[in-house]
């Protein structure tokens, strides 16, 4: 411990806030990105990007869904699973799904989609194969590469030293109402300082929110031990308790033919008028353990649990549905699983998320910054670099220049490689890491402000590209997206252009800077009334 509670909580902030906040960045980064994961992935199908979404989007739900299933029991009858995925205003394409064939060994086959235009009603050609921006959702908390569980739980590690950097940081504020409008430029240190008070204390309530919540969406695997107490099958028990729909009962390969799908209609609507509804899955059609389930879109409320029916595949019974009234416990937890994957918020929450997302990103990046800075002003000379400096100099460069570009590389690969490559969607997401990869081995070797300028420009040209590129190989562009009213398209392509203006400006800033300290103004006190002064 220090010799003071104040400067223990220094110390505590600043390693571990340290030790994690390049891996922290990765996952506001790719959280950011994801709270638009439907609008990502939207424009990386070209082949979707003229559909419209049907002004009578909810009164027509039940005709798609009823065609949606004549449809799946014609092309797929001997599928393990059906889909019908409704349109809805994020996602304006009709969707019919079914399993494919499962290889020797593999529980599931992947699905084959197949794209209807809700207001034509014709089959659209196959959109190219990408995850989009499923891909940086799943990156923030599964980290892709590494194993579910294990990469779950180093997130989880993350996020609680990220907690306590907050709580830390909020401590040792002792401004922290002036710290929101104090920015001191060209300072050195001083001004990393400033920015990294002004992005934490702005987007303060999110910054917290968001972690916090991050944590109770996997509080059941840091804390399973009530659930495995109280019910024989764990925390699958628990859910299975609270989700009475996720009842799955054992397939049953013996015949069976499906219950009319107007029957099942019939009781979603008696029970929700006015559903909105998302999707019918049906399982084992065909079989005497069909199931249907059916969910409906939860719209503005702070709630994450979608409202679900299950019923009996063969007679069309209800087997279970959701709770009207959740207990106090369980509105908590779905209201904080909510608040943390954002699908309640409406557009300007979204970005309003979206925004305070990138104070994250540029609080963790103006941190690590700092630190470096601090070691570099106080060090003498002729003095050498520590090894440790070294390190976070390059894991600087290599993740805050390294995430930008790994991201405009797959989405130049979306566009650039040819729609009938094999595992597609794999190659988009290598072209990703390759890049990151690249600029990794790049920041081993060189770390200076020259290599900050070279990647800045590096980062500038990929931004610009992407808009580019969209332009050249498809049918629209920004113009386009403007005069059609496409504006998830056009807000994509305009902040490609809008980082690539920023990493300019990033250049200016790191050529114009000085290496200058600000001298030190000796106080005329005494020393003894200086540190009377710090006391008080």
């Amino acid at each position: 411990m220090k010799e003071s509670f104040f400067r223990s909580m220094t110390w505590m902030h600043t390693w571990v806030g340290l030790l994690v906040c390049w891996l922290l960045y990765l996952i506001f980064f790719a959280g950011t990105i994801s709270f638009f994961r439907d609008e990502v992935t939207l424009w990386n199908q070209p082949a979707l990007h003229q559909i419209a979404t049907p002004s009578n989007r909810i009164q027509i739900q039940r005709e798609q869904i009823v065609a949606g299933y004549d449809y799946l029991k014609n092309t797929a009858p001997d599928s393990n699973r059906w889909g019908v995925y409704l349109p809805s205003e994020r996602e304006p394409q009709l969707n019919y799904a079914y399993e494919k064939p499962r290889p020797e060994g593999k529980r599931f086959g992947g699905w084959q989609d197949h794209y209807i235009n809700p207001v034509t009603g014709q089959e659209l050609d196959q959109p190219r194969e990408t995850q989009g921006g499923n891909f940086f959702y799943r990156l923030h908390f599964d980290l892709h590469y590494l194993d579910t569980r294990t990469a779950r739980w180093i997130v989880c590690l993350a996020s609680l030293f990220m907690l306590v950097a907050l709580i830390s940081g909020v401590v040792i504020h002792k401004r922290i109402f002036k710290d929101m409008f104090s920015f001191r430029s060209n300072k050195g240190s001083r001004s990393w300082l400033d920015g990294h008070n002004v992005s934490s204390v702005l987007a303060l309530p999110f910054h917290i929110m968001i972690t916090y919540t991050g944590l109770i969406t996997l509080i059941f695997m840091l804390f399973p031990y009530p659930a495995m107490t109280a019910y024989d099958n764990g925390v699958r028990g628990l859910f299975d308790d609270v989700q009475p729909t996720n009842v799955r009962t054992k397939s049953n390969p013996e015949k069976a033919s499906l219950a009319p799908i107007e029957h099942v209609l019939d009781q979603v609507y008696t029970n929700w008028p006015d559903a909105d509804l998302t999707q019918v899955t049906i399982r084992d059609p065909n079989k005497a353990s069909a199931t249907i389930t059916v969910r409906a879109n939860t719209g503005s409320l702070v709630q994450d649990q979608s409202p679900t029916m299950l019923f009996n595949g063969v007679d069309g019974s209800l087997i279970a549905k959701t709770k009207q009234e959740f207990s106090a416990s369980e509105t908590v937890f779905d209201s904080m699983t909510a608040l943390h994957t954002g699908r309640l918020a409406n557009p300007l929450l979204r970005w309003l998320y979206f925004l305070c997302g990138i104070a994250g990103c540029v609080m963790i990046a103006s941190g690590c910054i700092m630190w470096a800075k601090r070691i570099r002003e106080r060090m003498k000379k002729q003095q050498t670099a520590s090894f440790g400096l070294k390190l976070v100099e390059g894991l600087n460069l290599a993740t805050l220049m390294g995430l930008p570009l790994a991201t405009c590389a797959f989405f130049i690969a979306n566009r650039l490689l040819p729609i009938t490559t094999a595992e597609r969607a794999d190659k988009e997401i290598l072209a990703f890491f390759l890049a990151w990869l690249a600029v990794a081995l790049f920041a081993l070797f060189k770390r200076g402000k020259c290599q900050w300028i070279q990647l800045a420009w590096l980062n500038c040209a990929a931004c610009f590209s992407v808009p580019l590129i969209n332009a050249i190989t498809t049918e629209g562009n920004l113009i386009s997206y403007l005069i059609n009213g496409q504006w998830a398209l056009f807000s994509f392509d305009l902040i490609c252009l809008v980082c690539a203006a920023l990493f300019i400006v990033q250049v200016k800033k790191l050529r114009t800077a000085t290496s200058k300290i600000a001298p030190v103004k000796r106080s005329s006190r005494s020393p003894k009334k200086q540190l009377e002064e710090q006391k008080a």
